[in-house]
């Protein structure tokens, strides 16, 4: 009896459960809410999320300005006293400048800019903008010719007192012009050395100061140093320079001054510059259909996979009295690439500061790096000033290496490198002569970056992730250790993403901390890991009034059964789980990084909003993807460039619909753009009859004319050395185009018509590829747009909206005008 009642009741659970998915109603479009958060609508729902600290010169003290719905307030604080305080009264400035400004301000809305202190740091200066025309009279506006300048308002320059709270006008002749972009200073900022011409020149400090305020200046006096760069083998490089056709705009080009990539030693006796000689590069093109009156071609050179690479980066010494160059000899490999290492800039500069670019070592000598063009093999080392070379560090391995610039301990008796010579991305101290004294971090986690190096104490600050148990693993945090390797100590605990910007001196950081599912927060630190303040809590009152609701991490299991993947689940914000939702992955398949969110983002365009039509969204990471795990993980599809995460986003998916009801499984969507576009292609060829509508956005389809460095990084390339001693190079990669006979679903391919990084070609042949197949696919050509879509993003979205929602929902928008841009329409004469 006992059975028999059982076994009734779970037929009779069996069958309401039946009837209850049968019941479950599908989702209806809804375009509203996806347009109430919009990115422009959103920047008036969330303001600060994070502390910014402009560190002081002559003291450990720090300024930020942070916005909530009340408005912007700027504050000064000051750790060693444990306080802070308001920079001014925004009421009060604001009266002070109303009376001279002759606007009106108010507490609420004051916009100051380009805020600085004085060296002093009693007085704080900035810039105001007026609605006062610079041309005074009307007569003035009339004389004038130039139309631009009868339409810009005068900048207000302003000095406040902190001490007497009292405001002044400065003269214009006070504020200091931006630098040029273009000036390489040396250690004493009496001299710059800049490009032009695809050669290198010199001015002194009186020169460059005519130039900052009119760089046509005639009277500018400038030398020649070098003259035998020519277009694509130019001193201070031009790999990338664009010919239009337009032999005007091309030659004007040309003859601008231009940043030359100059690396100087610490006391200005001489600079280091590359070279390469690129002419043996093929070309590509795009054409620029609508970016003047004549559509004009658009060359550059792009060296693609396995291609052949006739030429190696030179690396040249100039001695600045003599402006002679030596070649310094550090070939290894074929194909090789240099880094030459540069000391990090202070962080407690100001925007005005000059900022000298200076190597990192001694006078005498400079610390480098050279990687093979497979990436399996690094060397570390120095060169002299007397061309000599000595390596340090060799890394090898049988996939590609990463490297990290070198942390010197003083002037380089000692020096730290970060490797991943044991699975783990980690800290080791090597002597000047390059012996390891010891490691000095290690276990299943990831270092990441070195924040500070206290060489009284001996104690290493760095970011480093995944060693906190029960922890999302890509959660960052900032730790201390020995450099002995003793005492590591976590400074920022907590269940959060933490984001630590350390002062100059390693005393104090300011930590910005959350999870996607939590308000932002702000507090200071000291270097023990003891909270000094709580500074502040981001405002999102006005996002949530809106009807905004956090997203949803979540950890599945990767298709091994065994490695965790950790991801984030995006629901309407009218959700409803007596519903049925399609799923929606948005998907970026590194291996650089994994596009899921850790921390609270602003940018909610390509998951948060797209969910707002009706879907269920999700990102999740897979093997072969982000760094910051092991490198086991990291190069897991190294040599599988295209199939390696798609399993793994098919195997989520699965997951998430049975612990989840509301989730339908036979209704899959998958969007992403470039990687995520390639990635999302392959899962609709791969899987096509799980994957049923994709969105691919400016996708690498075929590897094999994508860039040689990203591919060959990531998929790998095989080197080869003849009998003779002959090196050469093959790349061989399997591509979406293949796979075009499989698609069932419905796919709709965009590309932007002058992407210069992922060339409208992959996506073009992707089309031919699906043609030749029998398929009806989409196709959306954005003109004028380069790979980001620029000011069509959000045409581009509506554009996505509408496709999912037709395939997935089974209703959208059809008609003309998309009136959910809030674009007025031109009224037709």
């Amino acid at each position: 009896m006992y059975r028999k009642y059982n076994l009734v009741f779970f037929m009779f659970l069996v069958v309401n459960v039946g009837i209850a998915q049968e019941n479950r109603e599908q989702v209806k479009a809804n375009y509203q809410l996806a347009a109430r958060f919009s990115p422009d609508k959103l920047r008036r729902l969330i303001f600060s999320t994070s502390v910014s600290p402009n560190w002081l010169k002559n003291s450990n003290r720090f300024w930020y300005v942070y916005e909530t719905s009340q408005g912007k307030n700027w504050y000064i604080v000051d750790p060693s006293a444990r306080k802070k305080d308001v920079l001014f009264d925004n009421a009060q400035l604001a009266a002070q400048l109303t009376r001279i400004v002759k606007d009106p301000f108010d507490a609420q809305h004051i916009d100051i800019r380009n805020l600085k202190f004085t060296e002093d740091e009693r007085r704080i200066r900035f810039e105001v903008n007026s609605t006062k025309d610079t041309l005074k009279t009307k007569e003035e506006r009339e004389k004038s010719t130039n139309k631009t300048d009868s339409l810009k308002k005068k900048v207000f320059y302003l000095e406040y007192d902190l001490q007497t709270r009292q405001l002044v006008e400065l003269a214009d002749s006070l504020k200091p012009k931006p630098h040029l972009s273009w000036a390489s200073f040396s250690p004493d900022t009496n001299a710059v050395v800049f490009a032009k011409n695809y050669n290198l020149y010199w001015m002194d400090r009186e020169n460059y100061e005519k130039a900052r305020k009119d760089e046509k200046d005639s009277t500018i006096v400038e030398h020649q140093i070098t003259t035998d760069g020519i277009q694509y083998y130019a001193w201070g490089g031009d790999d990338r320079s664009v010919t239009t056709g337009d032999e005007k705009k091309d030659e004007d080009e040309k003859n601008q001054r231009r940043r030359a990539g100059i690396i100087w030693s610490p006391d200005g006796r001489y600079f280091l510059v590359t070279r390469k000689d690129n002419r043996h590069l093929n070309s590509l093109w795009v054409i620029n259909n609508v970016g003047s009156k004549r559509p004009t071609l658009e060359t550059y050179k792009y060296q693609m996979p396995g291609e052949p690479d006739s030429t190696e980066q030179e690396l040249h010494l100039f001695e600045f009295a003599t402006k002679k160059p030596r070649r310094i000899d550090v070939a290894a490999f074929k194909n090789q690439t240099l880094a030459v290492y540069t000391k990090r800039q202070p962080r407690n500069n100001r925007p005005d500061d000059i900022r000298v670019n200076t190597w990192l070592g001694t006078n005498e000598q400079f610390f480098f790096s050279r990687s093979s063009r497979d990436l399996k093999r690094i060397d570390i080392g120095t060169a002299a000033i007397d061309g000599s070379v000595k390596i340090l560090i060799e890394e090898r391995s049988n996939t590609y290496l990463d490297v990290q610039p070198p942390e010197l301990v003083g002037n380089g008796p000692e020096f730290v490198v970060w490797s991943e010579r044991d699975g783990w991305g980690h800290y080791y101290l090597y002597d000047g002569n390059g012996n390891l004294k010891n490691q000095i971090t290690s276990g299943e986690f990831y270092c990441s970056e070195i924040t500070g190096l206290d060489e009284k104490t001996r104690t290493l600050y760095f970011v480093a992730n995944g060693r906190e148990a029960n922890e999302d693993p890509y959660y960052q945090h900032l730790y201390s250790i020995n450099l002995n390797g003793s005492g590591m100590k976590l400074l920022n605990a907590g269940n959060f993403d933490h984001q630590a910007l350390m002062d100059e001196n390693s005393q104090f950081f300011v930590n910005n901390y959350s999870r996607v599912n939590t308000t932002p927060e702000s507090a200071l630190y000291n270097n023990a890991g003891q909270q000094i303040l709580k500074l502040e809590t981001a405002d999102l009152s006005q996002l949530f009034a809106a009807g905004y609701k956090f997203p949803e991490p979540f950890k599945v299991k990767a298709d091994d059964g065994i490695t965790d993947l950790y991801g984030v689940m995006y629901k309407p914000f009218h959700f409803d789980s007596t519903q049925t939702y399609p799923l929606i992955e948005y998907v970026y398949p590194g291996p650089q990084t994994e596009s899921v969110n850790k921390a609270f983002g602003r940018s909610m365009d390509r998951i948060d909003r797209l969910a707002q039509f009706g879907f269920v969204v999700i990102t999740v990471g897979n093997r072969g993807g982000h760094p910051a795990r092991s490198k086991w993980y990291h190069t897991y599809g190294y040599g599988n460039l295209r199939d390696y995460g798609l399993a793994d986003k098919k195997a989520a998916a699965e997951q998430l619909a049975d612990r989840h009801p509301f989730i339908d499984i036979n209704r899959v969507g998958i969007t992403g753009h470039s990687g995520g576009g390639f990635m999302s292609t392959a899962a609709m060829l791969v899987y096509p009859d799980f994957f049923k509508v994709a969105v691919s956005g400016a996708g690498n389809h075929e590897n094999n004319i994508y860039n040689r460095w990203w591919s060959e990084r990531h998929h790998g390339v095989t080197e080869r050395i003849s009998a003779k001693g002959d090196t050469t190079f093959s790349y061989a990669i399997e591509k979406n185009t293949e796979l075009a006979k499989n698609l069932k679903g419905r796919l709709l391919l965009a590309t932007g018509d002058i992407d210069n990084n992922v060339h409208p070609a992959n996506t073009i042949r992707m089309a031919e590829a699906l043609i030749k197949a029998n398929k009806r696919f989409d196709f959306l050509l954005l003109p004028g747009q380069r790979h980001g879509f620029g000011d069509m993003t959000e045409y581009f979205f509506w554009k996505m909206g509408d496709y999912f929602c037709k395939h997935l929902l089974g209703n959208h928008q059809d008609d003309v005008d998309i009136t959910e841009m809030n674009r007025e329409i031109p009224r037709r004469r």
